[in-house]
């Protein structure tokens, strides 16, 4: 009967069968052969009573039959089946099977039963058939006594000896002629067992009679013409030899893949044709007379085992895979097969031997490349003989088949690397199954303890192969995971509980499959190193770090660009709120506030280890506001003038002094007119920068005493490591705060005296006459302006920026005196109304003990004290000071001339360029005279 179960579509490893001969027709043709290869003259059949107590009624001889000539002596003979069968228990498959032929019911012993009854059952032969078949096989016996079979010509033979007569009717005479014609046809033409020569005209001969003979009955009497036509074209072909001599043997049915599909048909006879599941207990005998046919098939051991294994295979396959013993008997037999094909060179044996190895690899990479699928703990045992199939069928392919590939091939270990792909594929494959019920359930962290499981599946039968197989379960376990976590990762746009979940899941999982790695490769030859190196750790707390460092960087990055936008508008102005201090201050410590709390309200156990990280961050921010507040504000360096060149004036210059106008005014407006055009960088509007920086500089005192109480409540275990400095605090603010007050001071008050004042001061102080214009004037504004400042800077800051409106007088005051441009020149006696003034300034700042220490006005009035010494001197003996300092600096060069002193700007009694501009701006013959003899400057005033 035909398969009953569905199969997928299998294209049969033995080559593309070209002829129009039905699976029926090559049966019967099989049968034929079968019956030849065992024709003998004897008579008298050797019978056998079976032991079991089944009925035989179904292969009781008719009459009909009875009355025909004895079958060969090989085909009468008796089962044996009381012997268990050798080949069964050689490929490792059970006996005692029950068998049930033809209708249904059992042998039992009142009957005897010959293996050709059995054979004619098992190939679906009817009764009149095989009469019909036997009589005309004797027939061409006993006229050709003493031949082989090899040497005949089956088909020919059988057209010469059956007639219309031997047949029911003449459709089915008509029918058989045909297909012996079209076997002819098959055997000769279309796969013969030597190649056609193009040039030889016999193989279009013959196409042309067995066209002829199709289409016209031919006349199969022995002697007549068309039969000796047909006889004589068969004959040129089917006796060719490699050598070009007449055979002896006739190759009509031993061509491939002719041969294998008749052989094959033939050990279908071994399975039970009521179920083709099991193997027939009479294997023994069956498979002794069909290697009988291997003569005429052109078969041996090799073609055999090849064949014989595709056939357990496919009927395995073929009946729904239930019959485990196919499996077994097919991975042994294919043992047997590894064997042939390390000793064959012949390469058809090696083209075919490839072709069906990989139509069962091909089978078993399919299930194996999803053994999770195919195999659970009901079918271990014939996943074990599949990984076996799969894993020889890949070594013959790659290491036997091709002797050359294989000395070129490296040495590799084919069970090792396919066992390898099968568990990666199949545990990508169930991993892919279970995150598509994950997506749907939206739970990553609950599939975390089912997926160990995966990796542990059918690894001891892996292990056979591979030794670290569930350490490559693992493995791969690992990296499918890791790139579902990582996507989960990437999709999180903040910290959430689920997040911190998922993420402790996997930090489990990855400990659970690491541990499963390390059990499995204890007896490794690297102890699973290589293994383990395959699984960079997820190091799941440092990925929560690291969201919560991006966390911290999005915040941070927010803060900065508020505060970009926000000072860009900030007028600072006095009246903004009554402590006189920008509103943006309020706002940038509330953000700082609130973005603390939201950290710390963070589903996460590493609050302390981060908090430097979130300060650090939010450091920058503040930092980046004090740089803000003080942009555009300028520096001490940005108001004060720039020194004039030292020079005598000509003769009829209107001042008596230079002889080049300086351009000082000019460069200082230049200088300070960036910043005097803003009015948000006025004298007020300083202040409240002031102001707003001390403010946000103590809010952080505060700020950073509740976040030492906030850590603490997170049970954070080095929480004390904030409080006692050694963590981090605002250190980049701390700095740039007093750095930036300190510039803010600086700025403010040279602004003051260089900017605000400078019409009085240096536009005005003593020029001209010294006695018509003094001091008064300066300080009459500039207490105006001490006014501002006191009223509006706050009082931590007050005294330091009204000491340095003091430091800049005085050097406004020195400038004037040293470096004061052509507008002025002083004499001996005006030394005594410059100290005057100077008194009038110092005593402005201390105001009657209600304004800077003394000890403070002293110890910045020093070198202001020090350098009016000088104006007290004469010009002789100021003269005679230069040199002696010019002496000391210069050593013995001074002696013939003197060199020009830079200019420092550290002016001192004892600076050589401090005393030569004393004794340039003297209005008197003496300076002139040395200015002019020292430096060629002209002596007339």
């Amino acid at each position: 009967m035909p398969f009953s179960y569905p199969i997928q579509d299998f294209d049969s490893p033995f080559g593309h069968f070209d002829s129009e001969l039905s699976d029926s027709d090559l049966r019967h043709t099989a049968y034929e052969i079968l019956i030849g290869a065992c024709r003998t003259s004897g008579t008298r059949p050797l019978t056998y009573i079976p032991q079991s107590d089944r009925t035989i009624s179904q292969y009781k001889v008719s009459a009909a039959a009875a009355a025909a000539p004895s079958p060969p002596p090989s085909l009468q003979r008796s089962l044996t089946s009381s012997a268990a069968s050798k080949v069964k228990k050689s490929l490792g498959m059970r006996s005692g099977s029950k068998r049930r032929l033809g209708g249904g019911e059992s042998v039992g012993n009142q009957g005897r039963a010959t293996v050709g009854e059995l054979i004619r059952v098992q190939m679906r032969v009817t009764e009149q058939t095989d009469s019909r078949t036997r009589r005309a096989i004797l027939r061409i016996a006993a006229g050709q006594l003493g031949r082989r079979v090899e040497s005949m010509v089956l088909p020919l033979e059988l057209l010469q000896q059956l007639k219309p007569a031997d047949f029911p009717n003449q459709k089915e005479y008509e029918a058989w002629k045909r297909r012996n014609l079209k076997l002819l046809e098959a055997g000769l033409l279309l796969h013969p067992h030597l190649p056609l020569n193009k040039a030889d005209a016999a193989p279009q001969r013959l196409h042309q009679i067995i066209r002829g003979a199709l289409d016209k009955p031919i006349d199969s009497r022995k002697n007549s013409e068309s039969m000796q036509v047909l006889r004589s074209a068969v004959m040129s072909l089917a006796c060719r030899s490699f050598d070009g001599s007449v055979s002896e043997t006739c190759h009509w049915a031993d061509g491939f893949p002719l041969n294998l599909r008749l052989y094959q048909l033939l050990l279908d006879a071994c399975f039970d044709v009521n179920d083709e599941s099991i193997v027939i207990e009479e294997l023994d005998e069956v498979l002794e007379l069909i290697k009988k046919t291997w003569g005429i098939l052109g078969m041996n051991q090799m073609l055999h085992n090849l064949c014989f294994l595709w056939v357990l295979f496919y009927h395995y396959v073929a009946t729904g895979q239930v019959e485990d013993d196919l499996l077994f008997a097919a991975n042994n037999l294919l043992m047997e097969v590894e064997k042939d094909a390390k000793a064959s060179k012949d390469p058809e044996y090696s083209k075919i031997l490839s072709s069906t190895l990989s139509s069962i690899l091909g089978w078993a990479e399919k299930r194996l490349l999803a053994y999770h699928d195919s195999f659970h703990s009901d079918n271990t045992e014939s996943m074990q003989s599949i990984v076996s199939l799969a894993v020889i069928a890949a070594k013959i392919l790659e290491e036997d088949i091709s002797h050359e590939n294989r000395r070129k091939r490296k040495e590799v270990n084919v069970a090792h690397d396919r066992i390898d792909t099968f568990i990666r594929s199949s545990l990508r494959s169930a991993f892919a199954q279970k995150m598509e019920k994950v997506k749907a359930s939206k739970q990553l962290s609950s599939q975390r303890k089912n997926l160990p499981r995966l990796s542990i599946r059918n690894h001891p039968i892996l292990k056979r192969w591979h030794p670290l197989a569930a350490g490559v379960a693992v493995a791969t376990l690992h990296s499918c995971y890791w790139n579902e976590l990582r996507k989960f990762i990437s999709s999180i746009s903040e910290l959430t509980p689920d997040a911190i979940e998922v993420l402790r899941a996997a930090d489990k999982l990855e400990k659970d499959i690491v541990q499963i790695a390390v059990e499995d490769a204890v007896d490794s030859d690297d102890g699973g190193k290589s293994i383990i190196q395959e699984m960079p750790p997820y190091e799941a707390e440092a990925v929560i770090a690291n969201l919560v460092k991006s966390w911290i960087k999005t915040r941070a990055d927010r803060l900065s660009e508020w505060v970009d936008r926000n000072l860009q508008q900030e007028v600072w102005n006095p009246r903004a709120n009554k402590e006189q201090f920008a509103p943006s201050a309020v706002e940038v410590l509330r953000s700082v506030d609130e973005t603390l709390e939201a950290f710390f309200l963070l589903p996460i156990p590493m609050h302390a280890v981060l908090l430097p990280d979130l300060v650090t961050g939010l450091d920058r921010c503040l930092q980046n506001y004090i740089l803000k507040a003080k942009s555009g504000c300028g520096t001490r360096d940005t108001f004060i003038p720039t020194m004039p060149a030292l020079t005598r004036c000509t003769t009829g210059s209107k001042f008596r002094v230079f002889k080049e106008k300086s351009q000082i005014t000019q460069r200082r407006k230049c200088q300070v007119g960036t910043v005097n055009g803003d009015s948000s960088h006025g004298i007020p509007q300083l202040c409240v920068r002031m102001n707003t920086l001390q403010y946000i500089r103590t809010q952080l005192e505060v700020l950073e005493k509740r976040t030492v109480i906030q850590l603490r409540n997170s049970n954070a275990t080095n929480a004390n490591h904030f409080a006692d400095g050694t963590g981090k605090k605002f250190e980049l603010s701390r700095s740039a705060f007093v750095e930036c007050i300190q510039l803010l001071c600086e700025a403010t008050a040279y602004k003051v005296v260089f900017h605000e004042l400078s019409h009085v001061l240096w536009d005005g102080l003593y020029v001209g006459e010294v006695s018509s214009s003094r001091i008064e004037p300066f300080l009459q504004e500039l207490e105006q302006y001490l006014e501002i400042i006191s009223s509006t800077v706050h009082d931590r800051v007050r005294t330091r920026v009204i000491t340095d409106v003091m430091k800049a007088s005085f050097d406004g005051f020195l400038m004037v005196l040293l470096a004061g441009g052509p507008a002025r020149a002083f004499t001996l006696q005006d030394s005594e109304i410059i100290e005057e003034d100077f008194k009038f300034l110092t005593d402005m700042f201390w105001s009657n003990g209600d304004g800077l220490p003394t000890d403070l006005i002293d110890k910045y009035s020093t070198t202001v004290k020090d350098v009016l010494s000088l104006f007290r001197i004469d010009s002789v003996s100021l003269v005679e000071q230069f040199r002696s300092l010019s002496f000391e600096s210069h050593g013995s060069s001074a002696k013939s001339r003197l060199p020009m002193p830079p200019t420092s700007g550290q002016w001192n009694s004892t600076e050589p360029n401090t005393v030569l501009r004393v004794l340039c701006y003297r209005s008197d013959e003496t300076a002139a005279k040395f200015l002019k003899k020292a430096y060629n400057l002209p002596k007339k005033l």
